[in-house]
């Protein structure tokens, strides 16, 4: 479907436009709305026409059209990279708006699938964001990951209100019958959790599980060191990823992180760019492992569970 790709991708460049308003301007704690785009450095306003999300750039050849300071080339790979990502979201609906064109699906199928795609952008999104927030300024502003979180609980709600009347419950007990004294039975029934209970309190224990996880490692650091080792900011960050995939993703987010950040520190100690004490954006390495989570989390996981 070449139009319907056409039609994310360019949508996708549009939001990545404004992920970079918000990624120049929160760590600032500046307003996303007011004042106009502008240069960072001269502060003149941008003319509509220079703010085209990557064709200005290339246009403009990276440079700022009043005082030719260089334009970052993070500007037009963030746009590119939310359009991809874009795309991919709007992959996982296609087929689901392929099939209703030819047999009429329940309203509530198309629905939910569509609060499942809107919760893969949105994640998309603030991860992207985040990546490159703490990789230029080692921040990781509380709007995207507190105000993260609460998307997250809003989209894990609009599912819950679809699912079905048996869809994700779970049997945490199994039926029995004893008898307590002669001729008097006493039954016992199955216990179970709603689908609504179990994935809404499901990721509410993940989100906090998450949280509690990487606190206890910062305390644990500190105690050990007399410093400290990381910021809060990580940690809400991996409480952000629990609540939008569940806590085995966010695990394999944390693993892809921590491995990605450790050899990256190698390399930085190997060309004497840094020393034992040098800090390192754990959280850019946290975020790119909870987009690889997104992408291919369950087959990871599936995967290394059939090698157990």
């Amino acid at each position: 479907m070449p139009l319907f790709d056409l039609a994310a991708f360019v949508l996708g460049l549009l939001f990545g436009s404004f992920l970079n308003v918000c990624i120049a301007r929160l760590p600032q704690h500046e307003s996303v709305v007011t004042p106009r785009s502008r240069c960072p450095v001269c502060r003149h306003p941008l003319r509509w026409y220079d703010n085209i999300p990557v064709l200005s750039w290339l246009l403009l050849r990276g440079r700022c059209r009043d005082c030719r300071t260089r334009i970052s080339l993070q500007y037009p790979l963030t746009e590119l990279g939310f359009a991809l990502w874009f795309v991919l979201t709007a992959h996982r609906l296609a087929p689901l708006l392929h099939a209703s064109g030819s047999v009429p699906l329940p309203v509530d199928t198309i629905l939910a699938a569509a609060v499942r795609s809107v919760a893969f952008a949105v994640l998309g999104f603030l991860l992207l964001g985040l990546l490159v927030m703490d990789w230029q300024t080692q921040q990781l502003p509380d709007s995207f990951t507190f105000g993260g979180i609460a998307a997250a609980f809003f989209l894990i709600c609009c599912q819950a209100i679809l699912l079905g009347p048996t869809d994700e419950q779970i049997r945490l007990s199994n039926h029995h019958i004893h008898l307590s004294s002669p001729g008097n039975v006493v039954e016992h029934g199955n216990l179970f959790l709603t689908g609504p209970e179990a994935l809404i309190g499901g990721r509410l224990v993940a989100a906090t599980a998450a949280f509690l996880l990487l606190v206890g490692v910062r305390s644990l650091y500190k105690l050990v060191r007399g410093r400290q080792g990381m910021g809060l900011g990580d940690a809400k960050l991996l409480a952000l990823i629990a609540a939008f995939l569940g806590f085995s993703p966010a695990l394999l987010a944390l693993f892809v992180g921590v491995v990605a950040g450790a050899v990256y520190a190698v390399v930085l100690l190997a060309s004497h760019r840094a020393d034992g004490h040098s800090r390192i954006p754990l959280g850019s390495f946290l975020a790119a492992g909870g987009l690889l989570a997104a992408l291919y989390g369950q087959e990871i996981l599936e995967w290394y569970r059939r090698l157990l």
